[in-house]
């Protein structure tokens, strides 16, 4: 930010030098997809529902009464996450089976750490 200084110069005073460059626009491009992905409280519902089944899958059939939702409806919310890369679909049958990505956790962590780097840690103390 830039003030007018008494002398009616602009001066960069009030603010840090700057110099943080943080993600190029690829990667920013990328990590909200994966956030958008992650925005609507449905989604993150079977995500979770999803990762907590006991064989690790579900179909889309076992998912509707969870959330409330019609069987398009959930489709269509899992078809945004495995474009996000956090389930992965198998289809069999007339059915399709979802079951989380294996790096999914490791995809979410990474990916906040590249938004907000190092500069969201507070000091240990």
């Amino acid at each position: 930010m830039t003030a007018p200084a008494a002398d009616g110069a602009l001066s960069r005073s009030c603010c840090g030098s700057g110099g943080a460059d943080g993600v190029d626009t690829g990667t920013a491009q990328e990590l909200a997809r994966l956030f958008r992905a992650l925005a609507d409280p449905s989604r993150v519902q079977l995500l979770s529902i999803v990762a907590a089944q006991p064989d690790g899958e579900a179909c889309v059939c076992d998912l509707t009464e969870p959330v409330g939702l019609s069987q398009p409806t959930v489709s269509h919310h899992l078809k945004i996450l495995v474009e996000a890369g956090l389930l992965e679909r198998e289809k069999r049958g007339v059915w399709a089976y979802f079951r989380l990505a294996a790096d999914a956790g490791e995809r979410l962590g990474r990916a906040l750490d590249r938004a907000v780097g190092d500069g969201a840690r507070s000091p240990a103390g």
